[in-house]
């Protein structure tokens, strides 16, 4: 049995789930997420806990049985507490601001770069003195999140020489040598 999909999941006080032929709906304080479930396998609502049952023992079902079960726990999460992202912006002259659903980003190239965001996703950009431009991204579903975090990050990926570029806050990037002297 899959190590994932047999954990059951708790729902917090203030969270509602709802099974509909094949599609789950999780309600919270923080807004209402929807997702619609392989038939290979049942959620059961018991209570506080919500459990992920498989149908068949085969690998796709095996799969699936995971795999629903975090997507069910990631919305359960997100709904009632939301989920934080925060990427740094590190090189000289590298800087973001947020307007709304707008973020700008100025990361080297001759041009800024315009990212019009989803209203599920919400943005902050924090620029002190002597410190790297942060942008914070906040949302209740994960995946659009680290979809979004991936999107930034693809303008300008780290490099390993200077170690320039957008990553995300506390990540370590693997660093080279440079040349060496001549003979």
């Amino acid at each position: 049995m899959s190590r994932i999909g047999k954990l059951p999941i708790e729902i917090p006080a203030g969270v509602t789930v709802s099974v509909k032929d094949q599609t789950i709906t999780v309600k919270g304080p923080k807004g209402e997420l929807n997702q619609t479930v392989s038939p290979n396998v049942k959620v059961e609502i018991e209570g506080n806990e919500c459990k992920i049952i498989r149908n068949e023992d085969d690998k796709q079902s095996r799969a699936d049985h995971g795999l629903y079960r975090s997507l069910i726990n990631n919305m359960v999460v997100g709904v009632s507490q939301g989920y934080e992202k925060v990427l740094e912006l590190v090189g000289v002259g590298y800087r973001a601001s947020g307007q709304g659903q707008v973020l700008e980003l100025s990361l080297g190239y001759t041009h800024p770069i315009f990212l019009v965001l989803p209203n599920e996703v919400s943005v902050e950009t924090v620029s002190e003195r002597n410190q790297n431009p942060l942008i914070k991204l906040r949302s209740i579903d994960k995946q659009l999140l680290g979809q979004i975090c991936a999107k930034i990050r693809s303008f300008r990926k780290p490099e390993p020489y200077k170690g320039k570029g957008v990553k995300f806050r506390g990540e370590v990037i693997r660093r080279k040598a440079g040349k060496t002297a001549g003979k």
